[in-house]
C-alpha cells in the first residue's frame, strides 16, 4: 500500500488555490496507508519531491474558466428532476410513484428554506459570494425560479393527467365537498361544526389588525370580501389551517374504496360562517416557506445548547422566501398585497399551483393500503451469516473485519453490538459520535444503560445537524441524566464522522473494537439509505479511534494517524494527493483509474485535479447521486470522465473510492462527500479497506453500481441528465435488486433453512465469563438464531 503524495502546506487552509504537485509518488509499499506526518496537529503524506510534467497535447487550461463548472444549485435541481422522473415512470408501482412525488415536494421545501434563503441573504450584502461558475446570487435566483417553475408545472401535470386517474382506478379519490351526495355532505358539515370550527381563528387585516405572522410551511386561507363603501380597498382576512388536524378527512363516495376531502376545502366551504355580514369575493389557499437555517455564533455563545435553543425559538420568524398560491377565486387581485406583507419578490418567489398545495401531505391516502400490486416487492434486511448464530460477537470481530451493506443487510447487528457492549462486564468504555439517530433508538437506550451500570460512556452529539436540532437536544439531555458524558463537538466544526469505539478487557489487556460507517446510527434511515458499515478490531485503526475521540473531547490532535484520513486535518490534501498519484501513474504508462461513488462533488480543487488526471490519461468513473459541479466529456479537458447517477427504491448514500495505483489498488470508505464543507468545516473520516475479502466485496459493490443499466442517469457536459439507454438485446442490471439478491443468497448459502429477514438474535454471554476468549469453536454445536 502506498501513501498519497502531499500538497504544499498552504493547501491546509480552506479554499486554497494552490495546485497539487501532479507527479509526486510516495515511497515504499510497506509504509502504512494514509498521511504519516503532521502540521499543527493535522496530517499530510510524505513527499518524494515535485517532478515537472508538461501538459498533454490538445489539453486546454484548467483554471479560471467559469464554463468548466456547473452551478451547485441548478445541479441540485436536476437531482430533484430525476426524483420527479421516478414519479413519472410506469415501471415504478403506483404507490411508490406517489412516494417519489412526495419526496420531490419535500426536497423543494428544504431547498428553499436553506439554499434559496442563503442566496437571498447574499443579495442584501455589500459583498456577494460568486461560485466558480460565475453566476451572481441574483442570477442564480432568477435561474432557480425559472427551473423550479417548470418542474412544479411538470409535477402538477403529472398529478392531474396520470396519478389521479391511476389512483381512481385503484379506488382512491380526493373530492371536493360539493361533489358529495347530500347525506355525506350533511355529515361532513356536522363534523366541521363540532370538530373544526371551534379551533379556527379568522384574522381580518386592517389598520387595527396588522398582517399576522404566518408559520413556516403551514397552509392558510386568504379571504377577499367587499367593504361597506365600494371605494374602499377590498377587505382581506386570513384563516390558518390548524396543523394539529389531519389535512385528509375520510368520507364515503360511491364506487370508491377510499375517499377523502381536504381540510382546507372544508374550511373554505364555511367561510361565510366567519364573516356573515361580508360579501365574499373569493377564497384561496396559500403557503409560505421561510428561511429555516440557524445563525449561530459559537464563539459568542457561552453555552452552545442554550444558544441553539434560543435560535430554534426564533427560527419560525425567518424571512419568507417563497409564496405558493393554490386554486381559488380572488387570488389574482391579492397577490401583490401578500407579497408586500411577506416582503417577497413577486417576479420569482411566487408559485401559482393548479392543485392541492404540498402534495407530500397527501401520502396518507395510501398510508394503510397494503395492496402489494401497488408497492415495491417486500424486502426485509438480511442478518449476515457471521452474526446469525454466535454467542460472542466480539470473537467474530476479533477474527476478521465484517462489512455490512445497508439496507440489504440488517442494521440490527450494530444496535446489538452496542447493547452487548452495554451489558458486558468486561467492557470498560464506549465512545460514539451521534449525528442523526432518530427518536426511539435502541442505541441511545443501550448507551444510557451502560452509563447507569458504571461504564465510561462518551457521546459526541452534533447539535447543529440541520432540522434535527430540537430532537438532538432532547435526547442529549436524556443521555446526560443517565450519566453519559455528552460532548457537543469542536468549536466551529460539525462532527459528521460516523464512529463507535468499544474498549474491552480481555486476558489482562485491553482490546479496542471499532465500527465505522458511511451513514448515521439511525435504524429508520438504515432501511432507506444505502450505506456500508465496517466492524474491525484492527489495532492501528483502534489506536486512531482513541486519538479521534481525544481530539473531539480535548482538542488534542495526535502526532500522526496510522490509517485514518481525517478532516479538516489533511483529508482534502490526501484526496488531492491520491488523484495526483493516479495522474503520475498514467503519465508513466502504469495502470491508472479512479472509480468513486458519493452524494456530491463540489470542491473546485478536487474537480480541477480530476480534470488534470483526465488530461493525463486516467479513466475516471463517478457515481454522484446528487450535486455534481464537474462537466464531463469536454474535449481536451474531461473526455475521460464519466458521471452517472442512480435513482431507485433506496437513497444512494454510501461513499466509496477506488484508486488503481499502478496495479497496487487501494479502496476507501468515507463519511465525507467531495465538498468544501466536508473537507474544511466538518470532522470527517476516510478509512482504507485493508482485509482482502472485504476489499474484494467493496470492489464488487462499485462494479455493480457502475454496471447499472435500468436506473442510471448520465450527465452531459451541458449539465443535463439523460436516462442511460441500453442497446436492444443487451443484458439489463438493476444494481439495487442485485444487492437484494446477493444478501439473500449469502443467507441461503450459510443455512438452506434460513428465512430471509429474521430478527437478529445473539445468545447472551454468561455474566461470570471474563476470559475474553472465542465462544464459537470448530465442531461445536450451534444454536439456531431466530428466523
Amino acid at each position: 500500500m502506498v501513501d498519497p503524495p502531499s500538497t504544499p502546506d498552504s493547501a491546509l487552509a480552506p479554499d486554497s488555490e494552490d495546485d497539487v504537485d501532479s507527479a509526486q509518488v510516495a515511497g515504499p509499499a510497506s509504509r502504512p496507508c494514509g498521511p504519516s506526518s503532521t502540521r499543527s496537529g493535522g496530517s499530510t503524506a510524505p513527499s518524494s519531491g515535485p517532478v515537472s510534467i508538461s501538459a498533454a497535447p490538445g489539453a486546454i487550461p484548467i483554471e479560471g474558466d467559469p464554463t468548466h463548472y456547473l452551478n451547485r444549485e441548478l445541479s441540485w435541481l436536476e437531482f430533484n428532476a430525476r426524483v420527479l422522473a421516478e414519479a413519472r415512470s410506469h415501471e415504478v408501482p403506483l404507490f411508490e410513484r406517489l412516494k417519489f412525488l412526495s419526496i420531490f415536494f419535500s426536497n423543494l421545501d428544504e431547498f428553499f428554506m436553506v439554499r434559496v434563503a442563503g442566496l437571498q441573504a447574499q443579495t442584501q450584502r455589500t459583498i456577494a459570494e460568486v461560485p466558480p461558475d460565475g453566476l451572481t446570487p441574483h442570477e442564480q435566483l432568477v435561474a432557480i425560479s425559472a427551473r423550479v417553475h417548470a418542474l412544479v408545472d411538470d409535477a402538477y401535470q403529472l398529478w392531474h393527467s396520470d396519478l389521479i386517474p391511476a389512483l381512481q382506478r385503484a379506488g382512491i379519490v380526493i373530492v371536493r365537498p360539493d361533489e358529495l351526495d347530500a347525506t355525506e355532505l350533511s355529515a361532513l358539515d356536522d363534523r366541521f361544526r363540532t370538530d373544526i370550527f371551534p379551533i379556527l381563528t379568522p384574522i381580518a387585516i386592517d389598520p387595527g389588525h396588522p398582517f399576522p405572522h404566518l408559520r413556516n410551511k403551514m397552509i392558510n386561507l386568504g379571504i377577499m370580501f367587499s367593504r361597506e363603501h365600494e371605494a374602499q380597498e377590498p377587505g382581506f382576512a386570513v384563516i390558518q389551517v390548524p396543523p394539529g388536524l389531519s389535512r385528509l378527512m375520510r368520507v364515503r363516495v360511491e364506487g370508491a374504496t377510499r375517499a377523502f376531502v381536504l381540510l382546507e376545502d372544508v374550511i373554505a366551504r364555511h367561510v361565510k360562517d366567519f364573516f356573515p355580514s361580508g360579501r365574499l369575493r373569493g377564497t384561496y389557499p396559500f403557503r409560505v416557506t421561510r428561511n429555516w437555517d440557524l445563525e449561530i455564533d459559537e464563539e459568542e455563545g457561552e453555552d452552545l445548547l442554550e444558544t441553539i435553543q434560543a435560535e430554534l425559538r426564533r427560527r419560525d420568524r425567518g424571512n419568507a422566501v417563497r409564496l405558493e398560491i393554490g386554486f381559488g377565486e380572488g387570488a389574482g387581485t391579492s397577490v401583490q398585497r401578500l407579497c408586500r406583507a411577506l416582503k417577497v419578490d413577486a417576479s420569482h418567489a411566487v408559485y401559482r399551483v393548479p392543485g392541492p398545495l404540498h402534495i407530500a401531505d397527501l401520502m396518507g391516502i395510501v398510508a394503510d393500503d397494503e395492496r402489494r400490486e401497488y408497492r415495491d416487492e417486500p424486502f426485509a434486511p438480511q442478518v449476515p451469516p457471521l452474526f446469525r448464530d454466535v454467542e460472542d460477537i466480539f470473537a467474530v470481530i476479533r477474527e476478521q473485519d465484517v462489512l455490512l451493506h445497508h439496507p440489504y443487510e440488517s442494521f440490527d447487528p450494530v444496535a446489538e453490538f452496542v447493547s452487548r457492549a452495554a451489558d458486558d462486564p468486561n467492557v470498560l468504555a464506549i465512545k460514539q459520535t451521534l449525528y442523526r439517530t432518530g427518536g426511539d433508538s435502541p442505541i441511545l437506550k443501550a448507551l444510557a444503560r451502560a452509563a447507569e451500570s458504571g461504564k465510561q460512556v462518551t457521546a459526541i452529539v452534533e447539535l447543529k445537524a440541520r432540522f434535527d436540532e430540537a430532537s438532538n437536544i432532547q435526547w442529549a439531555r436524556t443521555l446526560e441524566q443517565s450519566g453519559v458524558q455528552v460532548i457537543y463537538g469542536l468549536l466551529g466544526l460539525k462532527t459528521h464522522a460516523k464512529a463507535l469505539l468499544v474498549v474491552r478487557r480481555e486476558k489482562d489487556k485491553l482490546r479496542r473494537y471499532v465500527h465505522l460507517s458511511t451513514g448515521n446510527y439511525n435504524p429508520q434511515t438504515a432501511r432507506l439509505y444505502t450505506d456500508i458499515g465496517l466492524f474491525t478490531a484492527n489495532r492501528e485503526i483502534g489506536e486512531d479511534m482513541t486519538s479521534l475521540f481525544n481530539l473531539l473531547t480535548g482538542y488534542s490532535a495526535p502526532p500522526k494517524w496510522n490509517r485514518l484520513l481525517v478532516a479538516p486535518l489533511g483529508l482534502h490534501e490526501a484526496v488531492l494527493g491520491l488523484i495526483a498519484r493516479e495522474e503520475a501513474h498514467a503519465r508513466a504508462g502504469r495502470k491508472a483509474e479512479i472509480v468513486a461513488q458519493m452524494n456530491a462533488l463540489v470542491d473546485v480543487d478536487v474537480i480541477d485535479a480530476l480534470y488534470s488526471a483526465s488530461q493525463a490519461g486516467v479513466d475516471i468513473k463517478l457515481a454522484v447521486r446528487g450535486i455534481c459541479c464537474l462537466r464531463p466529456g469536454i474535449p481536451g479537458l474531461s473526455e475521460r470522465i464519466q458521471v452517472r447517477a442512480i435513482i431507485d427504491r433506496f437513497l444512494e448514500h454510501k461513499r466509496l473510492f477506488r484508486f488503481a495505483n499502478g496495479g497496487n489498488e487501494e479502496i476507501y470508505m468515507s463519511s465525507a462527500d467531495w465538498m468544501p464543507r466536508n473537507f474544511h468545516r466538518r470532522v470527517e473520516l476516510m478509512i482504507p479497506i485493508v482485509e482482502p475479502a472485504t476489499r474484494a466485496r467493496v470492489e464488487d459493490m462499485l462494479n455493480t453500481v457502475m454496471s447499472d443499466t435500468t436506473r442510471t442517469w448520465e450527465l452531459a457536459s451541458d449539465g443535463s441528465y439523460h436516462k442511460l439507454q441500453q442497446p436492444n438485446g443487451a443484458p439489463l442490471l438493476r444494481s439495487q435488486h442485485r444487492f437484494i439478491e446477493l444478501a439473500r443468497e449469502r443467507v441461503k448459502l450459510s443455512d438452506p433453512l434460513a428465512r430471509g429477514g429474521g430478527r437478529f438474535h445473539i445468545l447472551r454471554m454468561p455474566a461470570g465469563t471474563d476470559d475474553g476468549g472465542p465462544r464459537h469453536r470448530k465442531g461445536a454445536k450451534k444454536k439456531k438464531g431466530l428466523p
